[in-house]
């Protein structure tokens, strides 16, 4: 049995800002912005309401430079800002999840099973100027993986992504052509599984470790151990995907159920 941890969600690098997590353990999710309009999501930063707190995704940022708009060199705010479409992924709502990232997240997905379990986890940050962590924020139970590709037949392609309606790279593919022709993994959930309504788990330390010179994002050691993190490395500054050799059972045991 397997989990594989997936980072998530918008941060300073495309949002130019984190979410919230508020004193209480309420904590905002917000997805990236898409990098094209090209997409057939409805969710825009202007329309994605904050769960904790009043207002939108648009309220936590002035401007986003997505790519490939202009090979991201074109900044887009204001009115423009707010109908910028959102990349829902993961949809914890349709319990849905894609991902074309080819530093570990393709084939450590791909090979999931059903009944294994996908977390996934973001950069907050707390408001009043605490140091910024990587938090699990939810998990699914796997369905069922299936990969599609440029080489998968166009037919055969179109079936599947026609079949996955709310997963945010089928929303983006156009007449069945994937977004920069990569292969996508597509995994579908079932529960239990869902978003947390608060207290999401940190998984980093910020520290400088020996034989370096500035501090930077590290995996909890407790984390690693209790989880047998088998796959991922150490090292959290640019969401790696996380394998761990434990049973579905033991980490739900480990974190709890969604609704609880």
């Amino acid at each position: 049995m397997t989990v594989v941890l997936a980072g998530v969600g918008a941060d300073s690098t495309n949002l130019g800002a984190l979410a919230p997590l508020y004193d209480d353990g309420r904590f905002e999710y917000v997805p990236i912005p898409e990098k094209t309009r090209e997409t057939t999501e409805s969710e825009t930063l202007g329309s994605w309401e904050l769960r904790a707190d009043d207002g939108t995704a648009a309220d936590l940022t002035t401007r986003i430079t997505p790519q490939p708009v202009h090979d991201g060199t074109e900044t887009v705010a204001g009115d423009a800002l707010a109908s910028w479409p959102l990349h829902h992924d993961p949809n914890f709502e349709a319990l849905t999840y894609g991902e074309h990232r080819t530093s570990g997240y393709v084939s450590r997905l791909r090979a999931l099973e059903p009944g294994d379990v996908v977390g996934f986890y973001a950069g907050l940050r707390r408001p009043g100027g605490d140091r910024a962590h990587r938090y699990l924020i939810g998990y699914f139970t796997v369905d069922e993986v299936l990969v599609v590709g440029p080489d998968t037949p166009r037919a055969e392609r179109q079936a599947i992504l026609a079949a996955h309606p709310d997963n945010a790279h089928a929303k983006r593919a156009q007449n069945g052509d994937l977004y920069l022709e990569k292969p996508v993994v597509i995994v579908d959930g079932r529960e239990p599984g869902g978003l947390f309504e608060r207290e999401p788990i940190r998984l980093s330390e910020y520290y400088v470790r020996d034989g370096n010179e500035r501090p930077q994002y590290y995996l909890r050691e407790e984390i690693a151990d209790e989880w047998n993190v088998r796959a991922g490395g150490a090292n959290m500054m640019f969401k790696p995907a996380y394998r761990c050799a434990l049973s579905a059972d033991a980490f739900r045991e480990l974190v709890g159920t969604p609704d609880a």
